[in-house]
């Protein structure tokens, strides 16, 4: 149980005699087996060893017995079955085989296995659930395994406290993590569940209860508290809701979000912690979430909310454009001193990536200053020659007032200019709305590390793993075009979900499907084939029709573009004929 038996002072493996088998505190714990066989020429044997835990030696014994019984071959047969049932849930084929290659298994894959179970990787090996994190990742399971993420929205609802904040991560089983100002982590939780009830159809998680965590709140100047939160009382995932946005909800002069000690992104932790910053990516999101909970309110019969959210998100809307549009692209924050950051008047951090995506996704922005703003963004973030899409430029280096811990990285590193993949992902799916499908599918190129991996050279540069996506990709003169934090990054669920749902426009809305695609003009078409319950629907889509656009259903026509989603054990053939 001690891995540093297999090393040697040098680090270097060794093969012990014996193994210690010892067990406590203060190893380096690891699980090691070792049999002596002799086989004779042409014999043939086969071991297997099965790896388990147990709170306690005698549970061990008894699960070890239990699980004894199962013959290997079985076991590896339900491992398999589940993995196909997950990961070929929905499966694409296109024009472009690299695509599929990694749409069809890899990117749910490294959401699953990485993010939601082991919570750690080689770059990060913490452990740790994180709010917002572990939230989107699950949105890729909304078709394949809905209850993973109905399970995750009411895990996360119960790390609420009383006022509205939320754990921005922390440890199972205990619980102990860190209450912190970070304002966007707690509008995920109303997002992610309005994205889950559209998709499903599942209107009763509204009203499951769920804890409170209780504890002092915050001092002004307290940036953040590890602490282990005692739960409390409870109320209907509604009512966490409607707490997570009121919270949010806090403005400062110029009518925007206050941005606390960073919104989505945690390395601007000074822009706001002097309690008066702003931040105008949040704004944007906080207009999504309040239209997106509107439908959720009318469910509930909530009209006093309605009135409430339709009020906010039209004040919203006007403050945004009033203080958030710089001349050609929208701001990304305002300092507590009132200062601007994302300005063409800064030196550094001109222009930010999230700010214009978001202005598109959310819907808020002025159509024709959306336009303006991603123009800019393919003006000022795209690099062509190493195609990169970057998240903001020019790179902290010297700013003063101090933005946080992102003036850190080396400029063109991380969150510092870099391209940073969440973002990136988000730039390419607001060129998509934009019906820009050129653009947004050379993006998706850029993205794809198995194209970025196509060629010798580009191994060399890249260095990183070409079956999964990374956290970032640096800028930086010396280190362009070379992956960073590779397998622990959320930006595999968000590429998933860009590729499935906004290029092929696959859309689940209850039990139905549209297929509204933004694919180039050379595809002549695509081929999709989804798994609903014991039914399969193989849908065609075509790009070059000879006759009128439309959609059929087992050979019917059907009157409009909605697909109905039957769970008979059939296969179901779908043609749909694009304009």
């Amino acid at each position: 149980c001690d891995r540093r038996e297999l090393f040697d002072a040098r680090g270097q493996p060794v093969l012990p005699d014996h193994l210690g088998r010892q067990q406590g505190a203060g190893f380096d714990p690891c699980a090691a087996l070792g049999q002596d066989v002799t086989l004779v020429p042409g014999q043939r044997l086969g071991r297997v060893f099965l790896l388990g835990h147990a709170d306690s030696p005698e549970a061990a014994r008894t699960q070890a017995a239990l699980a004894a019984v199962v013959a290997p071959a079985e076991r590896q047969a339900d491992v398999r079955a589940h993995w196909d049932a997950l990961l070929g849930a929905t499966t694409v084929a296109t024009p472009d085989p690299l695509f599929d290659a990694l749409v069809n298994r890899w990117l749910l894959y490294q959401a699953v296995s990485c993010r939601l179970w082991a919570k750690a990787a080689l770059y990060q090996a913490g452990g740790a659930t994180g709010f917002r994190d572990q939230l989107q990742d699950t949105l890729a399971l909304a078709w394949a395994e809905p209850q993973t993420l109905r399970a995750q929205l009411l895990l996360c609802a119960s790390r609420q406290f009383v006022a509205g904040d939320v754990q921005h991560w922390w440890h199972a089983p205990g619980g102990a993590g860190v209450r912190t100002h970070f304002s966007d982590d707690l509008l995920w939780l109303p997002y992610v569940t309005a994205a889950y009830v559209t998709v499903t159809g599942d209107t009763g998680i509204l009203n499951e209860v769920a804890p409170f965590l209780t504890g002092a709140e915050l001092e002004p100047a307290e940036h953040e508290r590890y602490d282990t939160y005692a739960a409390t009382g409870g109320a209907p995932l509604y009512e966490h809701l409607l707490r997570a946005v009121r919270h949010a909800s806090r403005t400062g002069r110029h009518g925007l979000p206050l941005m606390g000690t960073g919104d989505w992104n945690d390395g601007l932790n000074l822009i706001g912690a002097g309690g008066q910053g702003e931040s105008v990516w949040l704004g944007f999101f906080l207009h999504r979430v309040v239209n997106d909970l509107l439908p959720l309110c009318r469910l509930q019969g909530d009209d006093a909310s309605v009135q409430t959210f339709t009020a906010q998100a039209q004040a919203l809307g006007r403050h945004l454009e009033q203080h958030g549009w710089d001349g050609q692209w929208y701001r990304r924050a305002y300092r507590d001193d009132g200062s601007v950051l994302g300005s063409a008047g800064n030196r550094e951090c001109r222009i930010d990536a999230v700010a214009q995506s978001w202005a598109v996704l959310s819907g808020a922005a002025d159509p024709t200053r959306a336009r303006l703003a991603m123009n800019a963004v393919r003006t000022h973030l795209l690099d062509e020659d190493a195609k990169l899409s970057l998240l903001l430029t020019p790179p902290f280096d010297r700013s003063v007032p101090h933005p946080g811990y992102i003036q850190g990285y080396p400029p063109g590193i991380r969150e510092n200019g870099a391209q940073y993949t969440h973002a990136a992902v988000w730039t390419a799916w607001a060129f998509a709305e934009l019906g820009d499908a050129s653009q947004a599918h050379t993006l998706f190129q850029w993205l794809n590390p198995i194209h970025r991996t196509s060629a010798p050279a580009n191994v060399a540069t890249y260095q990183t793993e070409p079956y999964v996506m990374t956290a970032d990709v640096a800028s930086h003169p010396q280190r362009r075009g070379e992956g960073g934090w590779s397998w622990y990054t959320g930006s595999a669920a968000w590429t998933y979900r860009l590729g499935l749902e906004q290029l092929l426009g696959i859309r689940r809305t209850g039990a139905s499907l549209r297929v509204q695609p933004c694919i180039p003009d050379d595809w002549p078409g695509y081929q999709v084939t989804y798994h609903h319950g014991t039914s399969r629907y193989e849908l065609h889509v075509d790009n070059r029709p000879s006759g009128a656009p439309g959609v059929t259903l087992d050979g019917h026509p059907l009157a409009g573009s909605v697909i109905p989603l039957l769970d008979d054990g059939a296969t179901h053939q779908v043609q749909v004929t694009l304009r």
